[in-house]
């Protein structure tokens, strides 16, 4: 599988899950994946709608897909989106950790219900998906999970839950990298910078505080996130592992 760089983002024959894949960046990763020739999963929890539009438009461009509706709160619910993908779509070569919750606030305002809701999307749920993902994985399997810009820089007060949170990430893909090396398998995180989505819009109430914080002075979209998504999901990965890669218009200059 991927031996050839010839196309550094072919994917043709592989499997994908992709969580939080029914709108925004994970739509726009599943909708790249699949472009170039994976069989796609990706998870929704509430969204059914927007995650059968997703599948439609893949199917549409001659590609294979399927929506998991996955509350990731839950603990088994990660493991069961990895079985449910391989069950169906014959088996997992691809795990992008997209789904996490976009979360800020003043450091004396969160909950702990909040605390362990951000916890266990973005983090457990991520080591959960993994772990269950690599007794599937062959040689040239791929870990790719988004992180934040908040990994390397925390530029004003309320980031504080979503700093740590993202954090986690670089420690748990260094971790993977270590331990999957050796079958020939690569974790890596994908950090954006301020990218316009529903979420996190470009006309939104703190838009121009994040474009005055980038190098290029402007908001990315989810577009450039799933280009870099699928070079290192392709044979232009194959070396690249435990690292983070910044997309994020020199948020971190």
């Amino acid at each position: 599988m991927m031996n050839d760089v010839a196309d550094s983002t072919d994917v043709a024959g592989t499997v994908a899950l992709v969580t939080g894949g029914s709108r925004g960046i994970g739509a726009a990763i599943a909708r790249k994946l699949a472009s170039h020739g994976a069989a796609v999963a990706l998870t929704y929890v509430q969204a059914a709608e927007q995650a059968k539009e997703v599948v439609a438009q893949i199917e549409a461009g001659g590609g294979r897909a399927i929506a998991i509706q996955a509350d990731l709160t839950l603990p088994d619910a990660a493991v069961q989106a990895v079985e449910q993908t391989v069950r169906d779509l014959g088996g997992l070569d691809i795990l992008v950790n997209n789904a996490g919750f976009l979360t800020y606030g003043p450091l004396d305002e969160v909950t702990e219900t909040e605390l362990d809701r951000v916890l266990a999307v973005d983090v457990r749920s991520v080591f959960l998906a993994s772990q269950a993902a690599a007794r599937h994985m062959r040689e040239g399997g791929r870990v790719i999970s988004i992180g934040s810009c908040f990994n390397g820089h925390v530029p004003a007060e309320n980031f504080v839950l979503q700093a740590m949170a993202k954090s986690a990430l670089v420690g748990l893909t260094k971790g993977l990298a270590r331990e999957l090396g050796s079958r020939g398998i690569t974790a890596t995180v994908v950090d954006p910078g301020p990218i316009d989505t529903d979420m996190n819009p470009e006309d939104g109430d703190s838009a121009d505080f994040q474009r005055s914080l980038t190098a290029l002075g402007r908001y990315g979209a989810a577009e450039d996130i799933a280009n870099a998504v699928a070079y290192l999901a392709g044979p232009g990965g194959r070396y690249i592992t435990g690292t983070a890669l910044a997309v994020d218009g020199g948020y971190t200059v």
